[in-house]
């Protein structure tokens, strides 16, 4: 079975993606944009049969297997639950969607559909990944104590530009945030507190963020996203009989290296097909082949208590500052 795929969105990452689809050898029989022209240009550039100048043909589209929605991020829920209700299985890049309640809101449509959906948390497909939580879940390292996590990049700022917008779903927590956040529960499940520290951009949305993650585990998880300056990029995940340094972008990793205490480190690696978009593509062909509407490896519940997390921390950092805010004197002295 040759899965058929429709592409929602024109942009940078849905080219990546389609690219990576054809190497797979999945069909991408259609694209749909908000522009004709530009749905035209795209399909031309990648041998597409059908172009569709509104979303809604696309969804509409009932020769489709999946659609993959790869539009900014304010837009994940309306056109994703669109393709859902036109019976369409949808894979939804990341960050699934920009508030707990519009996820929950495609999940329950979905399951009540019996729809394949899920979240292009691409990094979960990773050969290396994958090997990671195999050495965990063996026990390779003991029990977790500490999952750290760094992703930050530097872009000028530009109130226009999507990642600066709030009305476009921008700042650091939704766009990097995420991927650290869906590392920590990958290992260690849903928080039961979160702390953070958030210097916002002039537009408001957070362009550098610290998050604390407590578990009743007695673990902790420290991570880091930011708009404002290059970072390592790393993980590590800290066992009480070792660790595991994750290689560089920890979201793209080709190796990891396992350190035991009293013994050499062991160092595994992999190669990455195409730009790495192939595993997660398989796994979907995988899921529907299988006839599941959900991956066991990104589980619907993982992307709901991502953003679960992410509204916390940005609620908690928003009431931090108030207090600090609230307690601050004035610069005459005046409390």
């Amino acid at each position: 079975m040759t899965i058929t795929w429709g592409i929602l969105g024109t942009g940078r990452v849905a080219g990546i993606f389609t690219e990576d689809l054809l190497l797979a050898g999945h069909r991408v029989a259609a694209v749909g944009s908000r522009a004709p022209g530009t749905a035209a240009a795209f399909a031309a550039r990648y041998g597409i049969g059908r172009a569709y100048g509104s979303y809604a043909e696309l969804a509409a589209d009932d020769r489709l297997d999946i659609v993959y929605v790869a539009t900014p991020h304010s837009s994940h829920h309306p056109l994703a639950r669109q393709c859902l209700e036109a019976g369409r299985a949808v894979l939804v890049e990341k960050p699934f969607t920009t508030s707990p309640a519009d996820a929950r809101d495609l999940v329950a449509l979905a399951r009540r559909r019996g729809l394949f959906l899920m979240e292009a948390m691409w990094t979960r497909f990773n050969p290396v990944i994958v090997k990671l939580r195999s050495l965990v879940s063996e026990g390779r390292i003991g029990e977790i104590k500490a999952v750290y996590a760094d992703f930050s990049v530097a872009h000028d700022f530009d109130p226009a530009h999507r990642l600066w917008a709030p009305a476009l779903g921008g700042g650091a927590l939704l766009d990097l945030g995420v991927y650290a956040l869906s590392f920590a529960s990958m290992l260690l499940g849903r928080p039961d507190s979160a702390e953070a520290m958030i210097a916002p951009a002039p537009t408001g949305v957070d362009a550098n963020t610290g998050i604390l993650l407590g578990y009743s585990s007695g673990a902790v998880a420290l991570l880091h996203c930011g708009l404002l300056a290059e970072s390592p990029q790393t993980a590590t995940v800290v066992g009480t009989t070792g660790w595991i340094e994750v290689g560089t972008p920890f979201f793209r990793p080709t190796r990891l290296v396992l350190h035991r205490h009293g013994a050499a480190a062991e160092t595994y690696s992999a190669d990455i097909r195409g730009h790495g978009y192939v595993h997660q593509a398989e796994e979907v062909a995988r899921c529907l082949r299988a006839g599941l509407i959900e991956s066991p490896m990104m589980p619907l519940d993982d992307s709901l208590s991502v953003l679960d997390t992410a509204h916390a921390v940005a609620q908690r950092s928003a009431t931090a500052r108030r207090s600090i805010s609230e307690r601050t004197p004035s610069a005459s002295g005046t409390p």
